[in-house]
């Protein structure tokens, strides 16, 4: 893959659209665009050892729930290859992130964008319990100021 899009703020993750998200017009299928989103953050989070291996969370604030999920779709990705994931946080809330994305070309040419909500849970009774300082520093650094 080439190195992307200029993003001024944010994490830019490569991602691919394989041959099995497509639909039968060839272009990606409307619910794999949240797929996208979804690997694109596991990627992120996971090189921050926030991953999910051998059973176990690598960070206990990688529990969490998805609260929201908004997407808008401006211009079908058609055929497989490169695409990549803008990954920006506008909010960070005491038990609660809000991101926004867009899924974008090589070029910058907005495919789709969107919001999703995390809500970090206690993985034990699953209730809304605040951030670790070092997840919101990291939270911070895909924010725009």
């Amino acid at each position: 893959m080439n190195q992307g899009p200029s993003v001024d703020h944010g994490h830019l993750q490569p991602m691919f659209v394989h041959f099995d998200d497509l639909d039968q017009m060839g272009m990606v299928h409307n619910t794999r665009y949240g797929v996208l989103v979804e690997r694109a953050l596991t990627l992120f989070w996971d090189s921050h050892g926030y991953g999910f291996g051998n059973g176990k969370l690598g960070h206990p604030d990688a529990s969490v729930g998805v609260a929201e999920f908004a997407i808008s779709y401006k211009a079908p990705i058609i055929g497989t290859g490169a695409v990549y994931v803008h990954l920006t946080v506008d909010h960070i809330g005491s038990t609660s992130v809000g991101y926004t994305f867009r899924v974008l070309s090589a070029e910058g040419a907005v495919h789709a964008e969107g919001r999703r909500v995390h809500i970090r849970l206690d993985p034990k009774t699953f209730r809304p319990t605040p951030w670790a300082e070092e997840t919101r520093a990291i939270y911070k650094t895909l924010s725009a100021g």
